[in-house]
Parts: C-alpha cells; structure tokens; sequence
C-alpha cells in the first residue's frame, strides 16, 4: 500500500509468487473521507505515519543501494507515465547494449507479465513486480526481486516503475540514478504538472521524438520548465524506434555501468 495515496490493498506478487510479508509494512494508514480537514490531530497522526513509512522505505532503499554496489552492479530506476515508451525504450536499449554489458530488468506493473516476457524473448533477465492496486514500487519489493537476480556483476539493472509521475517519485528503491521518460505525445506541460518526478531525476529522457512532427509539442518549453525545478538536469532527445538519440542514451548508460 502507498501510505501517501492509500492505494494497493492487494497483495503484492513477484512473478506470481505473493510477497506474504509484504502487507505488514504498508498498512493503510487513512481513509479519504473529507470531512476531517480541521482535525488536527488527526492531521499530524497522518503525517507521522506518513514519515515513517517513508523512513522505512528509505532504510530498504540504503539496504538495495548497498546490495547492489557490493556487486559493482549500476541500477537505472525509470519513471514515466502510462504509455510513455518504458519497455520499449528498454527493448531498443537491450538490442543495443545486450553484447556489451551484462542486463537484467526488474518490471513493474498492477497486473500482468507481458512486459517482462517481452524482454524475455531478447534473452536478457525481466523478473515481474506486479502490485495489484498499487501505483508504484517501494524499496521492499525491488530488495525481493534482487534475491532472485541471476548474477549481474558489473552490469546494468533497469527498474522499470509502475506508469505513474506522483508516488514513484516519492519512494526512493536504491536505484544509482532515475531517469523520467516524457513522450512528446504527453503534452509539453509535464513538468509544471509533475514537478515531484522532475526533482527527484537525474536524467530527462524525452521519447517518440520521431511523432514530434505530428504533434503540438514544444520540446525548448519542456526541457525549460524542467529546468526551473530541476537546474542543469541532463536531458536527452531520442525515438526508440528510428534508433535517433539512441546512441547518446546507451553512452550514458555505458559511463554509469563503468563507473559503478
């Protein structure tokens, strides 16, 4: 469950495995009726269980990130909306990188496998992260799911998040950097919507930029918006499908694998 937005009441499931212990550690913490507004107590009893679950979270986060270095293994987290090209960016980066460093992905979604049998079929490792209800991954999951990595020393791990710009942002999984991936067919006001999800990024990936001719999208508007959340956040321009960007993008991925 997300303590912040309430959702995913389900249990979680590891490529059809339920994660038993999950549960315990997202409780819901409120409910969404709204005629508590002025309940102050209430409030802050809010906003304490708010901060622990983030504190918790971020005590798996520092776990993984510690994991993961141990084993010189580079982990790119990826945030995006619903749509935005993730696995499909991922697909292209496969077909490109998949001789030169060794690749595993850990996908997320509410339901399904399809994703993960996706970039199965390219050979490379997808273990399936599917939360039901929830809008995002937190850092327990991700820390099951790196259980059961095959060995990636030295490689590349992508966390592919649930398609969401609010509450991945707030849940740090011990990933090396975060990209968030725009599509130019989202609307060039992403950032001033999501500014969260610019923030908390180390990279701004705008994809589909072979649909740019097509559509009302101002890429100089974007990448200034995301600017003034976030000054002199990197950014790349690419189309997964003409293969246009593609090589700036695995450099990038290629000097963050290296420097691991």
């Amino acid at each position: 469950m997300c303590g912040s937005c309430g959702c995913g009441h389900e249990e979680v499931h590891l490529d059809g495995d339920a994660l038993g212990d999950h549960a315990h550690d997202h409780a819901h913490a409120h409910d969404h009726a709204h005629d508590h507004a002025h309940d102050h107590a209430r409030a802050s009893r809010v906003i304490r269980v708010e901060h622990d679950l983030l504190a918790k979270n971020d005590a798996y986060a520092t776990r993984n990130r510690e994991w993961l270095a141990a084993r010189r293994i580079a982990a790119v987290g990826l945030l995006a909306s619903p749509g935005a090209g993730k696995t499909t960016l991922l697909e292209a980066t496969v077909r490109r990188l998949g001789d030169r460093l060794p690749l595993a992905v850990i996908e997320g979604d509410p339901r399904t496998s399809r994703d993960a049998e996706r970039l199965r079929t390219l050979g490379v490792p997808a273990l399936q992260l599917n939360t039901g209800r929830g809008c995002h991954l937190d850092a327990h999951m991700v820390g099951h799911a790196l259980e059961r990595l095959p060995p990636l020393e030295g490689g590349l791990l992508f966390i592919e998040n649930v398609g969401n710009l609010i509450c991945p942002a707030l849940f740090a999984l011990g990933e090396t950097r975060r990209v968030v991936l725009l599509s130019v067919t989202e609307g060039d006001d992403k950032p001033e919507k999501y500014p969260e999800a610019v923030a908390c990024a180390d990279l701004l990936v705008l994809s589909k930029l072979d649909l740019l001719p097509h559509v009302p999208f101002d890429p100089e508007r974007c990448l200034s918006d995301a600017r003034r959340v976030r000054p002199r956040l990197e950014a790349l321009c690419l189309s997964a499908l003409t293969g246009d960007g593609m090589d700036a993008w695995c450099d990038w991925l290629v000097r963050l694998a290296r420097a691991a």
